[in-house]
């Protein structure tokens, strides 16, 4: 702080007492809070051919849970995950969200040598904008980097699809090695850790090259890389109500630049109750651990989950963190899929011990907020990914940065949609709640 915080403690209060909304007006105006309705729907603001996602039908008029269903450019998740070519499967999504179809053979192999093409940076990018600017919040030095690229754009203002398409590819390629990049960055000069910077070697894909330019050694198995592949694709896409997704549309409405529009993302993303709730998961099941005498005494896991709930354990929050959902109710498709890859490197690792604790606490935990909530509620995409990139040895400081790897190509398809189908700014309506006053010349002020 600056030195100066009585002084912003006293007028903290006058500012709060200024910004309070009494909650009665919310419903008086019929606001949906949240761009939500008093059911967790959602306002609908757009409408998009990008992605599916949804988690009810409506029956005579009554909306009813069913299981979760997501699908990218009407392919459903479960398909492109598991009928991927190899471990180049975040390549052939890539794709598919930026251009409407599943490429050929000759089309993904094109692609990736764009791809590739756009790897090499000038000699003093990452030395001054990554390694010399470093911070602990990996998100922020990636918004940083994203931002810096301006400079070697000549056509910046240029909205065209095509050159749009260029910068989105440029800086979905680019994002990977901006997080590893920063990492060891912020581990070499805040922990006193050795730097290791690994160039990506264009004959890897993605998801190889994340393992290979994180780790020392540069080594990893298929089954490691397969996995983080299947994540990055789960993670690519959820439709345009999401928050960063919504950002995207919103810059973008604004007339701002993609570089703008991608950081801002970015920013969106870092927040916790949006990107962030994966680490909540792997430190909530850490405390846990440490509080808990018999982590297979399924009545003893209930109470302190209960206590969790209240607010009395782990955060203070009063939140299962990997549990709910604001579309899903019955069933999350993202976490079925990564839980499969969870099943399979927890006995390649073993770590069978923490996978059944895992597998417990997801028994447990929707019935201990269902009694609350008084509704259905099921395990989310958090619940597993934070525990695979546990197991993959991935620093927790590169969770949320994954997150928005994953990210940018969807970001980059709706940063397209609505500039060739909007063309509006995006702006709602708030009810003012302001009174008028005459104005005190300073003399008679208090």
């Amino acid at each position: 702080m600056s030195g100066h915080g009585d002084y912003y403690e006293e007028k903290s209060k006058s500012c709060i007492s200024h910004s309070e909304i009494p909650a009665e007006l919310y419903d008086k105006y019929d606001v949906k809070k949240g761009l939500r309705d008093r059911n967790g729907k959602g306002v609908v603001t757009g409408i998009t051919n990008i992605s599916k996602v949804d988690g009810y039908r409506t029956v005579n008029g009554v909306r009813e849970p069913i299981e979760g269903v997501l699908a990218y450019r009407g392919y459903s998740i479960e398909d492109l995950v598991k009928r991927r070519d190899g471990v180049h499967g975040f390549e052939e999504t890539s794709y598919l969200l930026l251009f409407g179809e599943l490429p050929g053979a000759a089309d993904l192999g094109e692609y990736r040598n764009v791809v590739n093409s756009n790897l090499d940076l000038p000699s003093n990018f990452v030395k001054t904008v990554i390694l010399r600017e470093n911070c602990r919040d990996i998100m922020n030095t990636m918004a940083r980097a994203v931002l810096e690229l301006e400079a070697l754009d000549e056509d910046i203002n240029d909205f065209s699809v095509p050159h749009v398409l260029e910068q989105c590819v440029k800086i979905a390629s680019l994002l990977p090695m901006f997080a590893v990049y920063g990492y060891h960055a912020y581990n070499h000069y805040d922990r006193s850790q050795s730097l290791i910077i690994h160039r990506p070697d264009p004959g890897l894909s993605v998801a190889e090259n994340i393992l290979m330019m994180l780790r020392p050694d540069g080594k990893f198995t298929e089954s490691e890389a397969s996995a983080l592949d299947a994540a990055l694709i789960i993670h690519m896409e959820h439709g345009g109500g999401n928050n960063s997704a919504f950002t995207t549309r919103v810059i973008t409405s604004a007339g701002s630049d993609t570089y703008s529009v991608i950081a801002g993302a970015l920013l969106s993303l870092k927040g916790p109750k949006h990107g962030g709730a994966n680490i909540k998961v792997v430190q909530m099941m850490d405390d846990i651990k440490a509080n808990v005498l018999d982590l297979t005494d399924e009545g003893e896991l209930e109470n302190y989950l209960n206590k969790i709930l209240k607010g009395e354990a782990f955060d203070g929050m009063g939140l299962i963190y990997g549990m709910g959902h604001a579309v899903y109710s019955i069933s999350d498709p993202r976490a079925k899929l990564l839980k499969e890859y969870a099943i399979k490197l927890a006995h390649e690792k073993g770590w069978e011990d923490e996978l059944a604790l895992y597998e417990r606490i997801a028994r447990i935990g929707p019935k201990v907020i269902s009694q609350k909530r008084k509704a259905p509620v099921c395990v989310n995409v958090d619940y597993y990914s934070g525990f695979i990139y546990r197991m993959l040895g991935i620093p927790e400081e590169l969770y949320t940065p994954l997150f928005a790897i994953a990210r940018v190509p969807g970001w980059s398809a709706h940063r397209i949609e609505e500039l060739v189908s909007s063309g509006k700014i995006i702006r709602p309506a708030y009810v003012s709640n302001a009174k008028d006053r005459d104005y005190i010349p300073m003399e008679k002020r208090h």
